[in-house]
C-alpha cells in the first residue's frame, strides 16, 4: 500500500463561523500545516468517504446539520478513519469527555491559544504515523514470512501469497484447492498463523476417518454415546474454537455429516453426540480439496449449500509443473532441509540434474520434489534413474531451463569461491545488487559455501 507521510496530509478544519475558519487556518498555515476549510459536517463527510487526503480532523461540536458529536460517530465508522480533535464550548467538558471514549482522538475547550491547538495537532499526526508504521511492519513481517513459507516467485505463488495475507486477518472461511501434495496445509497453517487468531490449529483429514466415526470426530461424544465411547470426547469443532479447524479432503465427508456440519457452521453451535446440551463456537474452517465440489454437488455427492458456506473466499495452488521457475530454488531448499535433519553434508545439483528436475511432471507436486530432495541427499537413485518406465517427462520452458542454469552457474561460482562475494562478483561481472538478488530469488545463502573453519 502506497501511503503518503501523514506529516503532509493536509489538516481538515470544520466550522460554521468563517472568521474561526480564517483565524485558525492562518496560524496552522504559519505553523507550516497544510489547511483545509469545511463550512458544514457533511460536506466534509462526503469528502472522507471519496478517498480524499486527510491527516487530521478539526471540528467544532455546535454546527447546523451534522455536527460535531455526529460527525465523530460518521468518521469513526470509515475503513481507516483520520484522528479526530473537537472544539468544544465552555462547559462541555463532559460532553468531551464522552466524545473521546466514542474515538475522538483530542478536544480543546474554548477560548484556546492557537499554540494548543496546534500541539494537539502536532501530537496526533505523530500518532496516525507512528500507526501507519506499525501496520506497515506487520505487513512487512507477515509479507516475509509467507515468502519463506511459501518460496517461489512464480506469477501464480506471488499473487497467491497477497491473496493470503489480505485474507489472514479476516475471519472468512477458507476454500484451498490443490492437487496432492501442493502444499495446501501449509498454505492453511500460514492463514492460522497469520491471522492472529488465538485459539489452536486444529488438523483432520477426512478422507482418513471412517465414516461412522467422522460425527464423533467433529463434534465429540459423551460417556456412553455408542458401543466403545467409554469416555466423554471433544471433538474438533469445539477443539479448535477460537481458532481455525483445517478439513482436508472435505469431499470425502459422508453426507449425513455435511448436514450436521453445515448447521454447526449456520448456528455457532453443537452438540457432542449422546448430549442435548448446546455448545458455543467460534471458528475459521480452511477446507481443502482436490475436486471440483460444485460438479460433486451436481451429482449429489456433496451439498451445494454446504460448499457455499465453505468457499466464501477460494485458493488456487498451482501445481509444480506450472511453476517450473521455482522448481531449482525449492530442491536445493529442500537439500538443505535434508542434510540438516539426516546430517548430511550438503551437496550441489548439478546442471544435468536440474535439467532433469525441470523436465520431470511430478504428478506428487512439492511432496514428490521433497522427497527426490531427501534421496538425493542420502546418495540414493532417484525415480527416473532408476525405471526407464518413470512417468513421462514434459518438455521444460525456455524461462525454466534458463532459471535452472543461472542457478546451477551462481552455485559453482559461490561453491568454487568459497562463498567470496567479491570473487563472484568478479568472476561472473555482476555488480553487488545484482548477484544479491540473484541469490536470493535461488534461495543461496554464502554462509552454505564456507568452509567447515570459516563457520565456525
Amino acid at each position: 500500500m502506497n501511503e503518503r507521510d501523514p506529516a503532509s496530509l493536509p489538516i481538515w478544519l470544520v466550522d460554521d463561523d468563517p472568521d474561526v475558519r480564517a483565524s485558525l487556518s492562518q496560524w496552522l498555515e504559519l505553523s507550516e500545516l497544510a489547511v483545509r476549510t469545511f463550512e458544514r459536517g457533511q460536506a466534509t463527510l462526503d469528502a472522507l468517504a471519496a478517498g480524499e487526503p486527510c491527516g487530521v480532523l478539526v471540528s467544532d461540536v455546535k454546527m447546523p446539520g451534522l455536527d460535531g458529536l455526529a460527525l465523530l460517530d460518521a468518521v469513526q465508522a470509515l475503513e481507516e478513519p483520520p484522528p479526530v480533535v473537537l472544539i468544544t464550548g465552555h462547559g462541555d467538558v463532559p460532553m468531551a469527555v464522552e466524545a473521546m471514549r466514542a474515538g475522538a482522538w483530542d478536544f480543546v475547550e474554548k477560548p484556546f491559544a492557537p499554540e494548543r491547538l496546534e500541539a494537539c495537532v502536532r501530537r496526533a499526526l505523530e500518532r496516525r504515523r507512528l500507526a501507519q508504521e506499525n501496520r506497515r511492519l506487520r505487513e512487512a513481517l507477515r509479507e516475509g514470512d509467507l515468502a519463506a513459507r511459501l518460496l517461489g516467485e512464480a506469477p501464480a505463488m506471488v499473487a497467491l501469497r497477497r491473496q493470503l495475507a489480505n485474507l489472514a486477518p479476516t475471519r472468512a472461511n477458507v476454500l484451498v484447492l490443490g492437487e496432492t501434495g501442493s502444499g495446501k496445509e501449509v498454505v492453511a497453517r500460514c492463514l492460522h498463523e497469520a491471522s492472529g487468531a488465538e485459539g489452536p490449529f486444529v488438523a483432520l483429514n477426512c478422507g482418513a476417518i471412517a465414516a461412522e466415526l467422522i460425527e464423533s470426530e467433529l463434534f465429540g461424544h459423551e460417556k456412553g454415546a455408542f458401543t466403545g465411547a467409554i469416555e466423554r470426547r471433544i471433538g474438533t469443532l469445539e477443539h479448535a474454537s477460537g481458532g481455525t479447524l483445517f478439513l482436508d479432503e472435505v469431499e470425502s465427508l459422508p453426507l449425513a455429516a455435511q448436514v450436521k456440519l453445515l448447521r454447526a457452521l449456520q448456528e455457532g453451535e453443537l452438540t457432542r453426540l449422546g448430549s442435548n446440551a448446546l455448545i458455543r463456537v467460534d471458528l475459521r474452517v480452511v477446507a481443502a480439496t482436490k475436486e471440483e465440489l460444485l460438479a460433486l454437488a451436481a451429482r449429489g455427492g456433496f451439498r451445494e449449500d454446504l460448499y457455499y458456506r465453505l468457499a466464501i473466499a477460494e485458493l488456487a495452488l498451482p501445481p509444480l509443473r506450472e511453476r517450473r521457475e521455482d522448481i531449482p530454488r525449492l530442491f536445493y531448499h529442500f537439500c538443505r532441509q535434508a542434510a540438516e535433519v539426516h546430517q548430511r553434508p550438503p551437496k550441489e545439483p548439478d546442471a544435468a540434474l536440474l535439467a532433469a528436475l525441470s523436465r520431470h511432471a511430478w504428478p506428487g507436486n512439492l511432496r514428490e520434489l521433497r522427497n527426490m530432495a531427501t534421496r538425493y541427499i542420502l546418495d540414493l537413485a532417484l525415480p527416473w534413474e532408476a525405471s526407464a518406465s518413470a512417468a513421462p517427462a514434459e518438455t521444460a520452458s525456455l524461462a525454466a531451463q534458463m532459471e535452472a542454469f543461472e542457478a546451477t552457474l551462481l552455485r559453482e561460482a559461490l561453491s568454487r569461491h568459497g562463498g567470496n562475494i567479491q570473487s563472484v562478483m568478479e568472476a561472473l561481472d555482476l555488480p553487488r545488487r545484482t548477484l544479491n538478488q540473484k541469490m536470493q530469488r535461488h534461495g543461496l545463502r554464502r554462509e552454505a559455501f564456507l568452509s567447515q573453519e570459516e563457520r565456525g
